[in-house]
C-alpha cells in the first residue's frame, strides 16, 4: 500500500515556507535530490537562485546577500555542510549572519539505523558549533521552517533545518 502524500515533505510546502518568510535568495549546490524543488524555485519570481560550486561558498554568499539587505537561505546536503565548517564559522557565526540552512539529512533514518556515517556526525557537528536545529520529515512538520527563521532573526545566527525525507519529499 502506498504511503499518503501527507507522510512526505513536498517541495510545494518548502517553497511556501520560503515565500512566507520573505526569502530573496537561495544559495545552493545543485543536486538530483532537490530537482522538483529547484523547478518550483526557478519559476518563482520573488526568488533569486544562486548556485555555488562548493557548499562553503554558500556561507560567504549568504553573508553578502544579508549585508546587501536581502534575506538568504542556504540549501545544501549534510555532507557539504560538514565539509564547509570553516566557512560556516568564519562567515556565518563570526559575522552574526541570520541565515537558515535547509540541510538534506543524507543517511538518516527515523529508525536509528543510519545508512551513511554522515548521518551519525550531522547533529554532533551542529552541536559543536552551537547551531540550533529543527528536524522536518513531512508537511506536518513544515512550521518548524518558520520557527527556524524566527530563531535565526532573533539570535542573528545560522539555524539549521534538517530534512529527514530527502529521498521522497523532493522527488
Amino acid at each position: 500500500m502506498a504511503q499518503s502524500q501527507e507522510g512526505f515533505l513536498s517541495p510545494q510546502t518548502v517553497l511556501a515556507e520560503l515565500k512566507k518568510n520573505a526569502v530573496t535568495h537561495v544559495l545552493w549546490l545543485p543536486d538530483s535530490e532537490t530537482n522538483w524543488l529547484y523547478t518550483l524555485m526557478k519559476a518563482e519570481s520573488s526568488l533569486t537562485l544562486v548556485p555555488v560550486s562548493r557548499e562553503g561558498l554558500a556561507f560567504s554568499g549568504a553573508a553578502g546577500v544579508h549585508a546587501g539587505g536581502g534575506k538568504p537561505v542556504i540549501l545544501i546536503q549534510n555532507t557539504g555542510m560538514l565539509e564547509s565548517g570553516d566557512s560556516l564559522r568564519g562567515w556565518g557565526l563570526s559575522l552574526n549572519v541570520p541565515v537558515v540552512m535547509i540541510v538534506g539529512y543524507r543517511g538518516y533514518t527515523r529508525h536509528g539505523v543510519n545508512t551513511d556515517t554522515v548521518a551519525d556526525y550531522t547533529e554532533p557537528f551542529l552541536m559543536a558549533f552551537g547551531i540550533k536545529y529543527f528536524l522536518v520529515e513531512r508537511d506536518s512538520d513544515a512550521d518548524r521552517i518558520s520557527i527556524a527563521f524566527e530563531e535565526s532573526r532573533k539570535t542573528r545566527r545560522p539555524v539549521a533545518v534538517l530534512v529527514g525525507d530527502e529521498y521522497h519529499g523532493f522527488n
